[in-house]
């Protein structure tokens, strides 16, 4: 009698996790196999793409709307489905990564959407992709609570009705889960946390009056949109609930993607629900895509560069419009101020700059915003509250009076405001701090009262090595050069280390994260992703 074929998923690398066997089950793991087999080579031929675009984009230096896709613009009868009840009303939505007693506070939050996050604000350790769905299935099934071991104090779910809608962020197209292989292939991360969670609370969901509703990152093209919309349509089938229960919002937070937003809902337009401005990955995105653009597309400092900007508005202006022609919603970017329950005054300057934030997003037409922090819900709702009153949102303003140039996007210069010495020591500062949290699995972290995660570490050392290649001069006469910037970081290393003590220093990754930071911000080729090469050290 022969052996039996061995089956062609393998867990590698992985020490056994409480409950695992709850996630890992053979049926959503062969579901697994499925989305990996029918749709990574679409996934690659589209990674590769990217490539091309970019050099395209070094080539000349600019980008346009597509010729090939105006029929698509030009056509004003389509639109995206109608909502579901339960994502009608998306003024304030809360972010935050899916560990035990974020899930808790944020499901109480009071806001009308958790973004349950898998990718920018979650390291993606093997504990934290497995028992992050964990969670959210006993959340569904409400077998959750939580007792800080610190403070002894204990959290648990409030009445079904007053809880969050989720909607759940896997990971972008371009990172792999290396604990997960089929046919000796790792996977790619987006399949292992969207098929894990589709699978298992696809139809749990719909018999709570919700849906699976999804947030999709990184993406660059209507091409990339099309690929989720067949995924979903085969995981609808696959998985036996109807066509269209899926409903997806696409953050519009690279360059290429923001002259693609007609394209891009049209391709979803079944299951769309709107599109997202992720401000700090579309910063990062235009210095990662015209870094050999010369002076005009150099960056300032990472907070001179408001939403007010020409560019910046001209990018948001036509996001409202373009999602309210098409019936989907438009939902702002993030308030990553913390409020400090120590500092009155820390409060009072974070709770301004949220308010009027806030205030800008709702009256230009957005449906909804962002925040990452319990405290700052109250203040984001009532600044939508205040234009929305008793509607679930404002889908029928159409903002007809935009008009958005192709050059408009990208008009970098058009923003009256210069690289600083400040602001590099605080790119440098930022960019340790979060890699060596992330190191040690944190994705979302609080450093100098600003929530900080994957997207804020991107733009820093994005900003630090485009000022180097710029040959950037600060307005104290120093020149940027990469020897600046390792002197700036041996500082901070010094600085940390009386900050937190020395035991606490060397049971950290404080020098992992400044080497790493060093290499991505300084090397002549530049990464892609900084948490391509974070990912290959970090442990678990």
């Amino acid at each position: 009698m022969s052996a039996p074929a061995p089956s062609p998923l393998a867990i590698v690398d992985a020490a056994p996790l409480p409950r695992q066997e709850e996630v890992l089950t053979d049926a959503a793991l062969a579901f697994v196999v499925e989305l990996h087999r029918r749709f990574s080579p679409r996934r690659a031929e589209l990674l590769a793409r990217r490539a091309e675009r970019r050099a395209e984009i070094a080539r000349t230096s600019t980008l346009d709307f597509l010729p090939e896709t105006a029929a698509i613009r030009a056509d004003d009868s389509w639109r995206v489905a109608s909502s579901p009840a339960a994502l009608n009303d998306r003024r304030v939505e809360i972010t935050g990564p899916t560990d035990r007693k974020m899930t808790i506070n944020a499901l109480n939050s009071g806001a009308k959407v958790w973004l349950a996050d898998f990718e920018d604000a979650s390291a993606p350790t093997w504990e934290n992709v497995v028992l992050g769905q964990l969670n959210l299935i006993d959340a569904y099934t409400r077998n959750i609570d939580f007792t800080d071991s610190g403070s002894g104090k204990s959290y648990a779910l409030r009445p079904a009705e007053e809880l969050a809608t989720v909607v759940m962020r896997p990971r972008g197209w371009h990172l792999d889960e290396r604990h997960v292989e089929v046919d000796g292939e790792q996977v790619p991360g987006a399949f292992v946390d969207f098929g894990l969670y589709f699978f298992h609370n696809a139809k749990r969901l719909l018999d709570l009056g919700k849906g699976p509703y999804f947030y999709l990152p990184k993406t660059e093209s209507h091409l990339e949109a099309r690929l989720w919309n067949d995924v979903f349509v085969f995981a609808q089938d696959y998985v036996g609930v109807p066509q269209g229960t899926v409903r997806a919002t696409v953050l519009i937070e690279t360059i290429t993607a923001a002259y693609e937003m007609e394209e891009i809902l049209y391709e979803l337009r079944d299951h769309a629900s709107g599109l997202n401005a992720g401000r700090w990955d579309y910063l990062f995105s235009i210095v990662k895509n015209f870094r050999d653009g010369g002076p005009r597309f150099v960056l300032p400092d990472r907070n001179a560069v408001t939403m007010t900007a020409p560019f910046m508005r001209a990018y948001t202006e036509l996001l409202v419009r373009t999602c309210h022609k098409r019936g989907a919603h438009a939902i702002g970017g993030m308030a990553a101020f913390i409020p400090s329950r120590r500092d009155p005054e820390v409060n009072k300057v974070a709770f301004e700059k949220v308010r009027a934030d806030k205030d800008r997003e709702a009256d230009d037409g957005f449906d909804g915003s962002w925040v990452a922090h319990p405290d700052l819900v109250p203040i984001a709702m009532e600044s939508f509250d205040r234009v929305l009153g008793d509607k679930p949102n404002q889908k029928d303003r159409l903002r007809e009076d935009v008009r958005v140039e192709a050059a408009d996007l990208i008009a970098v210069d058009s923003l009256d405001a210069k690289p600083t010495y400040p602001g590099l020591v605080n790119a440098v500062q930022v960019g340790i701090r979060y890699i060596e949290a992330w190191l040690r699995g944190l994705g979302a972290v609080a450093i100098f009262n600003l929530m900080e995660d994957a997207a804020t570490a991107e733009i820093s050392r994005s900003q630090i090595w485009q000022w180097i290649n710029a040959g950037v001069e600060f307005e104290n006469g120093e020149k940027a050069t990469p020897e600046l910037a390792r002197e700036i970081a041996a500082e901070e290393l010094d600085a940390i280390r009386k900050e937190i003590g020395k035991e606490a220093f060397a049971a950290g990754h404080w020098q992992q994260a400044h080497d790493l930071l060093l290499t991505v911000a300084l090397d002549d080729d530049y990464a892609d992703f900084l948490t391509l090469p974070a990912y290959r050290q970090l442990r678990g």
